[in-house]
């Protein structure tokens, strides 16, 4: 989701990250052997392969004193640290221990890789991660997951056999789909608009993007056209640059979105003391608290997101829930995760947090994170 956009200067955001206001990432779950006996495969309709390992009780006891470790894209970034310590709190809620590392930067794949690496031999008992690249992790993940460590994604997907669980945003196709809407009625269904997103490797930036190209292809978005896709790496200085460079470069754009955090801040911060106040619209994912001022002063009129903190939440609960063993991974299990409520597993084993909601200057107030 790349990050969510909190600061002053371009500061680091998560969703983008958050990269990362909503988005929901869609990916494959495969569930793997945790303390031995055979796996079993299977595979689902749309020919993706999951695994499970051995049988779910959901009835078993909740056990306490797990060791579970957050492995966000970038630590220090305002949106993980809302959702890590969404993480923390069901985590002490339920009596396990809780930790948060990471790199400081929301593209060092080899830190991430090097992070796995030392959680597995301090025996955790499940990480969850957010994954700044879908590929790159995996032989470490499939490592921890072989030594008995459990594994899920939050908020940014590895390709699906590397995780036993991933627990989404909401629907990627939802969120794709709704970043177009929101900016095609700010302009009036006509005109030129780019795409400021995190890392060209983000799994979640991309599937979001995947759904907005395709979007854009029904009739009704016959008079817009996508002239640009620009990468800020969920920084906020780059991010701020690459917004100056897509005015520059095509002084007739009329509209940006961007999926990240980071980057919606960066670009409302341009926007807000530039000539293009008023006349280039913003929309994308970001926290009410990082985009309150631009949706107040006119530079923003609507952008959405979720609730980090319960992301947070819900991705602990399911670790908790597998290391349990009360699931497996599989489609169809459900369990519970506190407040938040019950929980089923959907098809390639991805958990959905739930619809974003559209913050603007009728609501933004409600809302404090």
């Amino acid at each position: 989701m790349s990050r969510l956009p909190f600061a002053h200067r371009p500061a680091r955001h998560p969703l983008g990250r958050a990269a990362t206001a909503l988005a929901l990432t869609a990916a494959v779950a495969v569930t793997a052997s945790a303390c031995g006996g055979t796996t079993k495969s299977s595979t689902d309709a749309a020919g993706s392969q999951t695994a499970a390992t051995g049988a779910a009780n959901p009835n078993a006891a909740t056990k306490t004193a797990l060791k579970v470790a957050f492995l966000p894209k970038q630590v220090n970034n305002p949106y993980f640290t809302i959702a890590d310590n969404g993480g923390k709190k069901a985590l002490d809620a339920l009596g396990e221990t809780y930790k948060e590392v990471g790199t400081s930067s929301g593209t060092d794949t080899a830190g991430q890789v090097s992070y796995v690496n030392t959680l597995t031999q301090q025996q955790m008992n499940a990480i969850a991660v957010s994954a700044q690249d879908p590929g790159a992790l995996c032989t470490a993940l499939k490592q921890a997951m072989s030594s008995g460590v459990k594994v899920v994604t939050y908020d940014s997907d590895t390709d699906p056999g590397c995780r036993q669980l991933f627990v989404s945003q909401a629907s990627s196709e939802a969120l794709g789909r709704s970043e177009v809407q929101l900016i095609a009625k700010e302009i009036d269904y006509t005109g030129d608009i780019a795409i400021l997103s995190a890392a060209q490797t983000a799994t979640n930036q991309n599937t979001w993007i995947g759904y907005m190209k395709d979007e854009l292809k029904k009739p009704a978005y016959k008079n817009m056209k996508l002239v640009s896709v620009a990468y800020g790496n969920d920084d906020a200085q780059t991010s701020f640059q690459q917004t100056q460079g897509l005015l520059q470069q095509y002084p007739g754009l009329k509209g940006i979105i961007s999926p990240t955090t980071v980057g919606i801040k960066a670009a409302a911060q341009y926007l807000s003391g530039s000539q293009y106040k008023g006349k280039v619209q913003l929309t994308g994912l970001g926290t009410p608290n990082d985009m309150r001022a631009y949706v107040k002063d006119g530079t923003v009129s609507a952008f959405e997101l979720w609730d980090p903190a319960k992301l947070g939440e819900l991705a602990a609960y399911a670790a908790t829930a597998l290391a349990s063993g009360q699931i497996t991974g599989a489609q169809g299990q459900s369990f519970k995760a506190g407040d938040l409520g019950s929980f089923t597993i959907g098809a390639n084993g991805v958990v959905l947090l739930g619809d974003p909601t559209v913050f603007n200057a009728s609501n933004i107030d409600q809302f404090d994170f």
